[in-house]
């Protein structure tokens, strides 16, 4: 499948996250640029930008590989969210638009809806388009960006558990909410931080150090441009 040479980065990213590509695989430019119908010259630098964001390494003899995170490293990631969602939420409280407000609003409604109806993919989606916007709110793209990685790399590290109580975990985001259209950025924090340790217990690691795989899996579709949604 033939697709825009800048989306090329999203491409291998987002087929990394969903295992298309696993950990310690090598990367070639030549077979990249088959799978994506693009050229050479937009996989080099999609593969030079995915190195700087950790998910690609340069190893001598063998070339770009899939990177292969230490559990340290993991850990790290979720510790660094629980920091950076808090301080994102309180941003929010006073940068937000009554646009995002309204989108907040919105996907807060939705997402009690489907708790109640037991719909636990359409919930996971949701909460990743939550997140998104309350990172978005903070009027720092610097700090969105950085969660988005963020979310990213731990989407390919970790599988998540649906939430035992979906109702009380979408009403945990209807409080937020409400903090951020009072703008009371302290509260938004501390609210956003028990949400964000609560979170992290849900999450398993989808590997140990020990695990060397060696193969390149065949996915349902040969390219998954949505990025992913926890």
């Amino acid at each position: 499948m033939r697709i825009p040479a800048h989306s090329v980065c999203t491409a291998i990213r987002d087929d990394i996250v969903a295992g298309v590509y696993e950990r310690g695989s090598r990367l070639t430019e030549e077979l990249l640029a088959r799978r994506y119908g693009v050229s050479r010259v937009p996989v080099r630098e999609a593969l030079r930008t995915l190195e700087a964001e950790g998910f690609v390494v340069t190893r001598r003899h063998a070339g770009a590989c899939v990177a292969e995170p230490t559990e340290q490293e993991a850990a790290d990631l979720l510790e660094m969210r629980m920091l950076l969602e808090p301080l994102g939420a309180s941003r929010a409280a006073q940068r937000r638009t009554e646009a995002h407000l309204k989108v907040l609003r919105g996907l807060v409604r939705l997402g009690q809806e489907r708790a109640r109806r037991g719909n636990s993919e359409d919930l996971r989606s949701l909460g990743g388009w939550f997140h998104e916007t309350l990172a978005q709110s903070s009027g720092s793209h610097t700090l969105t960006s950085t969660l988005t990685l963020l979310r990213h790399k731990i989407a390919w590290m970790y599988a998540v558990e649906a939430p035992t109580n979906p109702v009380e975990y979408w009403a945990e985001h209807g409080a937020i909410v409400d903090a951020v259209a009072r703008g009371d950025g302290e509260r938004a924090r501390a609210l956003t931080a028990l949400h964000a340790e609560r979170s992290s217990a849900a999450h398993r690691l989808r590997f140990t150090g020990a695990e060397r795989p060696d193969r390149v899996r065949t996915s349902q579709h040969v390219v998954n441009m949505s990025g992913p949604r926890h």
